[in-house]
């Protein structure tokens, strides 16, 4: 069965039919081609032809242009529109008028970069040039770091390797620091949120030792759809930038399916299992040997899916792979190998693999729940159909409201634009620790101002009273035993990584993963349950001060969900809307989260068969919030008793939490909503909504900022779910005892009108 009979063959089925809420098909697109710009290099030209490319898609051609003027330029096209090529010519260009010059390309992820390294060495063996092009990150042998140093005239890397590896050894990289003309960062949409705030001040580092060498380097980046690339590029990086966005590669025929699993519970509006639904899709994909990659939106699902999958389709199990952060980066490359030489059929994956790892051509991509953002979406559609064929891309929705709001407004999931990239350079914890590695890089002179930050003074003399530095005359010296750019990492709030020790062998102990701090008490904790490709692990121990957790392989029919406490008190406000009915707060605030029991969760049922208690430190978080209190004048408040406001208050927390998503570009679980009835902080009913990351990056602040129009969607939501009164969809577990459906909507009516005064 091919792919156009298995699309004829899901409209004919029963089961699947009845389930598809929306379909739309894209037709195949023609490409639009240019002429190749008049100033690029003849000999360029002449390679191109002979690699079978005798013309340019129009964007590659504009943005070669506008690189070869001296701009810096931001790409913006889809996936597989050869948006590489806007940067290596360029660079190949830049390379052939002046030897000396260098670049340096960074990739979020080592296996993007190791993908690029091969595409720019192919150009390179056809143009003839032989210069030497390499990849810089960890895994490369100490043997060949100093050659690298020396006589790289690409160097590929990664933020990670530039912040702990390349800045900190600036004199050992004088070549590349002095000769460096181009700085392309490739994937730009994903530097957002703490990684893309951690990124800017690396950047800001980088530009600063530059300017110590005497070089001024041109910026050319690329990155996914978005709603803001210029502006995004523009803080990223400091500099102003061209944008170029009129895609002219060509793209096969594209169906896209909205699939709702069936309802199991009319009352409670419970559906059968997203994840038993992706599985019956998948099997019958791989069984008719359609490669297909299915997309979860966490660990837990990935291996949970994977072991459905082996158990549907039978001696085709050993076709199916997983892939997620916490496997080690040979087991990564390995799949990544396996799927481009069709060695795997079907892969399920975390969004690791949204980005453009080249993993061959795929016919088939499946979301199941939606991934967080409009962006990450598309990028996960793209990943179907990569060699201009026809493509099916399917969304199957879970239970959680977020996703029962878009699969039953297809058109709205089918029309709406990509959301905003969002990061806070200025998040007082990264500027803090950019600052201490700059100041190891390069002594501060008295008034020099980092990232173009008003108070590096204050932040300067903090650190000389800390004793990690010391002023002589006009300077500020690094005079600390600390290496500074070891005591953190780029991508997370936490400071530090679990690792996941392996013990089943006695004596043959081996690190199978690692898990970042905030994660491990409701994953990692005593009695969890932890998955790796399949495999079920329990863990035995959890070693908190050696940051250590380890397990034992185990046959088990059931996985482990855990639960938390949290508690908010707000420190400071930094904006405030005081009203008689209700105020609006935003504001610095202190968040302890602890991890309180854990469920029993049976494979195959779902039923909780059990649970128990978890014993693992509190974590404190100093983040950025909101608050909404709302007073006793409040005509909701007087005509109810505290138990039904409550439960009102309740409710519409959780419909903003299914909502918020949609306006602010993070992951549902990067901002976090919760409501008291008494606050302790003020004795008064409050929603509290906050960023799951230390200092903020001004996801709650994106928030408030638009509460008008997630106030309106959230009522919408509520009023046209189909259930009684209430359900997960939209409320969460109603309270029988009040009509708590209606409270909820009338309570976020109040909010969006009063918004309006």
């Amino acid at each position: 069965m091919n792919l156009k009979q298995f699309l004829d063959f899901l409209k004919q089925d029963q089961h699947f039919a009845s389930c598809i809420t929306g379909a739309i098909t894209d037709p195949a697109r023609e490409a639009i081609y240019k002429s190749f710009p008049q100033n690029l290099d003849p000999s360029i030209i002449h390679s191109l032809k002979e690699s079978g490319i005798t013309k340019l898609y129009s964007h590659q051609a504009e943005a070669v242009s506008e690189a070869l003027n001296g701009n810096h330029t931001v790409t913006v096209t889809p996936t597989a529109s050869g948006k590489s090529l806007t940067y290596i010519l360029p660079i190949f260009q830049k390379k052939i008028t002046n030897p000396s010059s260098r670049a340096l390309l960074l990739f979020p992820t080592k296996a993007l970069a190791q993908d690029q390294e091969f595409s720019i060495n192919k150009f390179n063996k056809t143009l003839k040039t032989n210069y030497k092009i390499y990849t810089f990150d960890g895994d490369t042998p100490a043997s060949a770091r100093k050659k690298i140093r020396e006589a790289g005239d690409f160097v590929i890397s990664n933020p990670d390797m530039l912040h702990a590896g390349i800045l900190p050894h600036h004199t050992t990289w004088i070549k590349l620091f002095e000769n460096l003309e181009f700085i392309v960062i490739d994937e730009l949409h994903t530097y957002r949120g703490i990684f893309g705030s951690h990124v800017a001040n690396l950047l800001r580092r980088l530009l600063r030792l530059c300017d110590f060498y005497g070089s001024k380097p041109q910026f050319l980046t690329c990155s996914a759809t978005i709603l803001n690339p210029k502006e995004h590029a523009e803080k990223l990086t400091g500099k102003t930038f061209t944008l170029i966005e009129n895609n002219g590669a060509p793209r096969g025929e594209r169906h896209v399916i909205l699939y709702n699993p069936p309802v199991v519970n009319s009352e409670l509006g419970i559906r059968a299992s997203s994840i038993k639904e992706a599985a019956r899709l998948g099997s019958y994909l791989i069984k008719n040997k359609i490669s297909t990659i299915l997309f979860c939106r966490s660990r837990t699902r990935v291996e949970v899916l994977l072991t459905y999958l082996k158990e549907m389709t039978g001696p085709l199990s050993t076709k199916i792979r997983s892939y997620r952060g916490g496997y080690l980066p040979s087991e990564r490359r390995k799949i990544e190998q396996e799927l481009r030489d069709g060695t795997v059929t079907g892969v399920v994956s975390t969004n690791a693999l949204e980005l453009g790892v080249d993993i061959g051509a795929l016919d088939v991509s499946v979301t199941v729940g939606f991934p967080g953002s409009f962006s990450s979406l598309h990028q996960q559609f793209g990943r179907a159909g990569r060699r201009g064929e026809t493509s099916l891309s399917a969304v199957i929705a879970t239970s959680d409201g977020l996703d029962q709001y878009l699969i039953s407004h297809p058109e709205y999931l089918f029309s709406m634009n990509p959301e905003s990239a969002i990061m806070n350079p200025y998040n007082y914890y990264v500027i803090t620790d950019h600052l201490k590695c700059a100041s190891f890089e390069l002594p501060f002179r008295d008034g020099e101002l980092f990232a173009d930050y008003k108070n590096t003074k204050d932040l300067l003399d903090e650190l000389v009273h800390s004793s990690l530095l010391t002023k002589s005359g006009n300077q500020y010296h690094w005079m600390s035993d600390v290496y500074p750019a070891n005591t953190f990492g780029l991508r997370t709030g936490a400071r530090e990584n679990f690792v996941i020790v392996d013990i089943t062998v006695s004596g043959n102990e081996k690190v199978i993963g690692e898990l970042d701090l905030f994660a491990v008490p409701t994953m990692l904790h005593r009695h969890a349950i932890y998955i790796h490709q399949g495999v079920t692990y329990y863990v035995e121990q959890l070693l908190w001060d050696d940051r250590q957790a380890r397990v034992r392989k185990i046959e088990t029919d059931y996985y482990t969900d855990a639960e938390d406490k949290v508690d908010v008190s707000p420190l400071t406000v930094d904006e405030t809307r005081d009203l008689p009915t209700m105020s609006f707060f935003c504001g610095e605030m202190n968040v302890r989260t602890k991890a309180v029991l854990f469920k029993k969760i049976k494979l195959g049922t779902h039923d909780n068969i059990g649970w128990g208690e978890i014993d693992t430190p509190e974590i404190e978080m100093h983040t950025q919030g909101g608050w909404i209190l709302f007073h006793e004048e409040n005509e909701m408040r007087k005509s109810m008793q505290d138990s039904e406001f409550g439960a009102a208050l309740n409710a519409a927390s959780y419909a903003i939490s299914i909502i918020a998503p949609l306006f602010v570009l993070c992951d549902p679980g990067d901002i976090r909503i919760r409501s008291e009835l008494r606050s302790s902080s003020f004795k008064k009913p409050v929603i509290y909504f906050f960023d799951r990351i230390p200092g903020g990056v001004e996801l709650s602040y994106c928030l408030m900022s638009n509460l008008k129009g997630i106030s309106e969607n959230s009522w919408n939501m509520i009023q046209s779910c189909a259930c009684q009164n209430g359900c997960p969809s939209c409320i969460g577990l109603p309270d029988e005892e009040f009509p708590t459906k209606a409270r909820a909507i009338n309570l976020l009516k109040g909010i969006s009108h009063i918004q309006d005064t």
